[in-house]
């Protein structure tokens, strides 16, 4: 247990003679529970990673010194509702702090809009912050604990306003003086200004504004605007369970993708404050939502289009395709790109968001072939059960966790046994619920964790279109990794985060038993169905 408040393993090294960090828990420094104390802010990989929020002044200066923050933070100045000359008639404001964490143990309020929420907390004398979004009116009364600093970029980035007494902001007779010598200065640069946009404006009174920002990034458009783009819906990319996708071309050359969402059965307002959430939700692994239309019946999302297309366009090629072969480099970063998106989604998210739908259809390759996970949050988007959602996804074979038939609640880590049984298909480059070349051959991923398990030839499982050129320790790390995420318990399956640790070799596994399928497939040319019947080990 360490100073810093986390538990590490460190590990020896004989050769520089030095304590190296192996593993760390919490990982970051800021995720240590109180770490900077009350009002004080946390911020990562800065030093020092504790600073007092405006206002405010380290309780114990000495503490800090010898970056002990524990004590936290205690106020420079009075509030006026505690002063002791309540005649000066100055009222206590809010400093607006964005790109924040917000702080722990929140109160909840029912209010009409933000204005209401900042007049609740500026009555109350207790009160120090309020927040609001897409949860509502948040306040904090005394104490607040946990706050960090967060990054531009970062989804769970909010806006705190943090209550400061009166005599913390500048007199309102001095900013007069000076605020009339801005405006008088301002004049002559605002009609240059004002210049430059008319003819801005002018240029651009021809081209098609396509959208309207509504929150950060994110744009609504118009059903008309869609299908100009689209030429009327008439390139169809491809069909998913909640819709087809279509490709687009909107007046600036941008190209994009339209999902084309059904059977929507949210209100206006759930369905819009959904979107915003997946708006919210950005990362390097993901495809990025760009906007959305929302025109009575008419659902429609906007994404950044992926040039090199889905991943199985490229994976499952047929023989004799002269389409581009995936080399085991690229499919080993693609497995770990991937895995890093459904990370961000199970754990750095605000809500854990569980995909439902992880396929290789789903993960999508820019012209770089980097793997962004897309159709994130559509199974709570539509809004359907799980009854609905299973008898959806029944369509995309090979896929499903064994709890979407035995009715146990359905958790992320239905998302890690779809990923296994994916990987799989990294290994071999054809679907799991395609029937075996040879009659005799076992279900491909039984026969690949007996395979690897028990020493054999790991290369004789691989793709043919690789013709054995692979890193066979990755192909073994690959086959163990899809062993552990496929366990027909739960709680036997790894978190996605624990995959990428693996896959980045910073922790190692030993072979897992070698998995039951109670639900696998086989096909014969007359039903097109296929059943395998439950293997055990």
């Amino acid at each position: 247990m360490d100073v810093s408040g986390q538990i590490k393993e460190l590990t020896w090294l004989d050769s520089s003679q030095n304590w190296n960090l192996f593993w760390s828990q919490p990982r970051q420094q800021c995720e240590v529970y109180a770490f900077c104390g009350a009002f004080g802010t946390c911020t990562e990989n800065s030093i020092p990673s504790c600073n007092c929020l405006t206002g405010y002044e380290p309780s114990n200066s000495s503490d800090w010194n010898l970056e002990d923050y524990s004590s936290g933070c205690k106020r420079t100045a009075k509030f006026q509702c505690e002063a002791d000359d309540l005649s000066s008639g100055a009222m206590d404001k809010f400093a607006a702090f964005p790109n924040m964490a917000l702080p722990s143990l929140p109160q909840t309020l029912s209010v009409v809009d933000a204005e209401e929420c900042a007049s609740t907390c500026l009555k109350n004398c207790s009160c120090t912050a309020y927040a609001y979004d897409s949860k509502g009116c948040l306040i904090w009364n005394g104490d607040l604990l946990n706050v960090q600093q967060l990054s531009q970029d970062d989804s769970n980035a909010e806006t705190l306003f943090l209550k400061l007494a009166a005599s913390e902001f500048p007199d309102s007779k001095s900013n007069k003086r000076r605020t009339i010598g801005a405006v008088t200065g301002a004049v002559g640069g605002m009609v240059i200004v004002l210049a430059i946009v008319l003819f801005a404006l002018v240029r651009r009174r021809k081209q098609v504004q396509s959208g309207t920002l509504v929150e950060g990034s994110l744009k609504t458009f118009g059903y008309r605007d869609l299908q100009i783009a689209t030429m009327n819906f008439s390139d169809r990319m491809g069909r998913g369970s909640f819709g087809s996708v279509f490709k687009g071309t909107f007046p600036d050359s941008s190209v994009i993708a339209v999902k084309k969402l059904e059977n929507i059965r949210q209100s206006e307002k759930q369905f819009r404050t959904e979107v915003r959430t997946i708006g919210t939700v950005q990362h390097v692994n993901l495809v990025n939502l760009r906007g959305f239309c929302s025109e009575g019946t008419r659902k429609f999302l906007i994404y950044d289009y992926m040039p090199n297309g889905s991943l199985d366009s490229i994976l499952f090629h047929e023989k004799g395709s002269k389409s581009k072969v995936l080399e085991w480099k690229e499919r080993y970063q693609i497995a770990l790109g991937t895995a890093r998106g459904l990370s961000y989604l199970h754990e750095k998210c605000r809500d854990c968001i569980i995909h439902c739908d992880v396929k290789p259809e789903n993960i999508l390759l820019d012209a770089d072939f980097c793997p962004k996970v897309a159709h994130f949050g559509l199974a709570k988007l539509v809004g359907r059960d799980i009854g609905q959602v299973l008898t959806t996804m029944r369509g995309t074979r090979g896929y499903l966790a064994p709890e979407w038939d035995s009715g146990v609640p359905i958790t992320a880590k239905a998302d890690v046994y779809s990923y296994g049984m994916m990987l799989f298909e990294f290994v071999s480059g054809r679907r799991n619920s395609d029937p075996p070349e040879d009659v005799q051959a076992r279900f491909f991923p039984t026969w690949a964790a007996n395979t690897a398990s028990e020493g054999g030839n790991v290369l004789s499982l691989l793709d043919p279109k690789l013709k054995g050129n692979a890193n066979i320790e990755e192909v073994i790390q690959v086959i163990k990794i899809a062993s552990w995420c496929v366990q027909d318990d739960q709680t036997n399956r790894p978190t996605m985060s624990e995959v990428v640790y693996i896959l980045d070799g910073v922790l190692d596994v030993d072979f897992p038993p070698v998995p039951i399928f109670r639900q696998a497939f086989l096909e014969n040319q007359e039903t097109s169905v296929f059943f395998i019947d439950s293997v055990s080990t």
